[in-house]
């Protein structure tokens, strides 16, 4: 189970984006992720006129290291550290550790 799924609201903690906020995309890897709007570089891409593809210049979005990410708590509006516990049936849930709350996914 991951600290961190995809579709989970995310702030920046690290790097040239600090402080912003997005949405968890895809995982590229195991310690590496894709978040809208942030970690934009310029992409000059050639034109395909057989698939119909125009060229210029694109903003791509690019991989984020996981380390620098942290969970937003919809409680508190602040990035929060995040726990595992078992609940009393036995299933495995995330938790909020600043204030306990479990994740609901």
């Amino acid at each position: 189970m991951r600290r961190i799924k995809t579709g989970d609201e995310v702030e920046v903690i690290a790097g040239k984006d600090q402080g912003k906020r997005g949405k968890v995309i895809r995982y590229r890897s195991k310690e590496s992720m894709v978040v809208e709007n942030i970690n934009l570089v310029k992409r000059h891409t050639r034109g395909n006129p057989v698939q119909g593809t125009s060229g210029g210049i694109i903003d791509k979005e690019m991989p984020i290291h996981i380390s620098n990410v942290a969970l937003v708590n919809p409680t508190t509006n602040k990035s929060d550290k995040v726990g595992f516990k078992f609940l009393e049936d036995g299933t495995k849930v995330r938790y909020f550790k600043s204030n306990g709350e479990v994740i609901t996914d």
